[in-house]
């Protein structure tokens, strides 16, 4: 049923939104062709998301009990947006959410919810200050987009439903996004979408999933071949933003610049190797195909093998051409090269409204893609120079600025404004791995993983994950996230650091005990694919399942739960529900056990005591033959009980 959009739609559109960016994150960067083809949009728009979606979550929890308003809640997602935006697309997102919470949060209004017409509003808001805050703004880009969902939300405003006009925006925007080849005449010679703007159409339909329960279709490659095939087709009148500033926003252009875009573990003291010789292959033979569901898209991990990295970081053979247009490449080449300006600047800054008026106007005669958006005395200042140092300098004229990060466009490394240190050596090869609980912390870090310590219902955000592989400090780094609700988190990490000159592969562990087995068989003396190749393969051929006690009454895929029951997941669906741990736990080992296996892993949290485990390898070793169990301590803050079977 549509609802009004308060603070828990709200949350839950952030929430929808970052999985939609996730899920769009590598399709959005291949096909970044402008301004400049750096591969990087979808990325930057997942990380500037993650930072809005992670301020909300810290107001929701500062107000348990209770909920916020959505005057709360909107203004920590822009708040948390411009802190946090990346890049050319990130940055324009981030005044998009900031334009739509000035009409959310108005005081005048209902602070607790918004209906269809205010909603409308914020919209419209949203498109007008991003316009505003660019000094050039192009059609066929982002800006288009965004004026085509709001003009469409205007026309559905009569029927004061939000998910009416969320449909409406959102539908306004897919058709402005088919139309973009035919604006830019670069994305008509790619045969593209503009990138931005397919970021856009992925945070508007979370938007209508929010507040309507509809499932959109993403932007799907058939749609965007289609758009491709449209691209010589007359483009539609482009939108024509109000001349009337917004509200807390400096009167006058905002911007002047073309847009876009340990407890120690029992039995053996490191993860072993296989007690066959064959090892892990021997393993995945006996492993039921069901256990591969996630990992045999781990084909991916090629592409990670093959990042944006120096040259002298690669080994053969010859990455492969990354599928953009030969025009792409060649404007980013232009800009390496002295044809266009060669960093990009982005820095937050500290300044009130005629000292960015003025910031503006130099940094506009200093390069361009200049975009300047915040206000209330925050701001995020994003522009393409050949001259770093004068950007910075500008910056510090008008205020202070921080969170200075400087990147060259023909380098693939970021740099700051800090005086240069004596290199340390680098390690050939790293492990990065994400642990719940100190035992298996210290077990991780025996086996020489550089580990992101987190606690139930805390998953790491991207930014720790990459400070973890900076701490690796390895030229080659594995990464192991061991949640599946981590997978476009890691994935985004992976990209930042490879930006960063690091050559990382990610295995997808969707538990603990799948990034033991690849542990297992890791090999730092072997050739990175090679060693990734294995270590896929052993985290593969190990099914997992979880032990958790139910919080209240609810459906599960087993059948009803009360408060208190014990619940055996495997695989991440519940399988078995019962009232008491051990014999819990021995239901799931024969459900598992069923199909074969060689050993079993049993991770114990604190709760389990010495007597359970007991029972349980003896329940192992007298039901199934020839299979040896190995048993660990996860210490605080680990999972009730955790079960690997490979």
């Amino acid at each position: 049923m549509p609802q009004n959009l308060d603070a828990v739609a709200l949350r839950a559109w952030s929430a929808l939104a970052l999985e939609a960016l996730g899920q769009a994150r590598e399709e959005i960067d291949a096909i970044n062709v402008y301004p400049v083809a750096d591969a990087d949009t979808g990325t930057n728009l997942y990380l500037t998301m993650e930072s809005a979606t992670q301020a909300v979550d810290a107001v929701f929890a500062g107000h348990e009990p209770g909920e916020p308003t959505l005057t709360e809640a909107v203004r920590a997602l822009a708040h948390g947006a411009l802190i946090g935006a990346r890049g050319n697309s990130g940055t324009i997102l981030a005044q998009l959410l900031r334009g739509m919470a000035q009409v959310l949060a108005d005081d005048e209004g209902d602070a607790s919810h918004a209906d269809g017409e205010r909603l409308a509003r914020a919209l419209e808001r949203a498109a007008r200050s991003a316009y505003q805050a660019v000094a050039r703004p192009v059609e066929g880009t982002v800006l288009t987009v965004a004026g085509a969902a709001a003009e469409a939300a205007s026309a559905g405003r009569p029927a004061a439903d939000c998910g009416t006009v969320a449909r409406a925006a959102y539908d306004g925007a897919c058709a402005a996004l088919a139309a973009t080849p035919g604006q830019l005449p670069v994305l008509g010679r790619a045969g593209v979408v503009d990138a931005g703007g397919q970021g856009l159409v992925a945070v508007l339909g979370a938007l209508v999933a929010a507040l309507s329960g509809e499932t959109v279709r993403p932007w799907s490659a058939h749609a965007r071949a289609s758009a491709a095939a449209r691209s010589t087709a007359a483009a539609p009148t482009p939108w024509s933003p109000s001349s009337t500033p917004p509200v807390s926003l400096a009167a006058g252009p905002l911007g002047t610049a073309a847009p876009q875009e340990r407890a120690k573990p029992q039995g053996r003291t490191g993860p072993q190797k296989h007690t066959k010789a064959q090892g892990h292959a021997e393993a995945q033979q006996h492993t039921e195909p069901q256990g591969h569901t996630e990992l045999e898209e781990c084909a991916e991990f090629i592409e990670c093998l093959e990042p944006q990295v120096p040259p002298e970081l690669r080994e053969p053979p010859e990455p492969r051409e990354h599928p953009e247009s030969r025009e792409g490449a060649d404007a980013a080449a232009e800009h390496a090269d002295g044809g266009g300006p060669a960093f990009e600047v982005i820095y937050l800054l500290e300044a009130d409204d005629t000292a960015v008026a003025r910031l503006r106007t130099r940094l506009d005669a200093l390069g361009d893609s200049l975009v300047v958006v915040g206000g209330d005395g925050l701001w995020n200042v994003h522009v393409h120079v050949d001259d770093a140092g004068a950007a910075v300098e500008a910056g510090v004229e008008a205020g202070r600025p921080y969170r200075i990060r400087i990147t060259h466009f023909g380098a693939g490394d970021a740099h700051t404004t800090r005086a240069p240190r004596p290199p340390r050596e680098r390690a050939q090869r790293g492990i990065v791995a994400v642990v719940r609980g100190e035992g298996l912390a210290g077990l991780y870090a025996e086996a020489g993983a550089t580990t992101v310590p987190t606690r139930a219902g805390e998953p790491p955000a991207s930014g720790e994950l990459v400070d973890a592989v900076r701490r690796a400090h390895a030229r080659e780094v594995v990464l192991l996230p061991n949640g599946a609700e981590l997978r476009h988190t890691a994935a985004a990490a992976a990209e930042q650091a490879r930006s960063e000159g690091v050559r990382v592969a990610l295995i997808p562990t969707r538990s603990p005990v799948q990034g033991i087995a690849a542990l297992a068989v890791h090999e730092p003396d072997r050739r990175f694919d090679e060693d990734v190749v294995a270590m896929t393969s052993a985290a593969g051929a190990t099914r997992y399942a979880e032990l958790a006690v139910a919080e209240r009454q609810s459906w599960t895929t087993a059948g009803i739960c009360q408060a208190g029951d014990v619940l055996g997941l495997i695989d991440g669906d519940v399988a078995v529900i019962g009232t008491e741990i051990a014999a819990t736990a021995e239901a799931v080992l024969d459900r598992m056990l069923a199909a074969g296996g060689e050993m079993v892993t049993l991770v114990l949290g604190e709760e389990v005591s010495d007597e359970v485990a007991e029972r349980l390898q003896k329940h192992v070793r007298d039901g199934h033959l020839a299979v040896d169990t190995v048993l660990y301590r996860g210490g605080p803050q680990s999972a009730l009980l955790l079960i690997g079977v490979e």
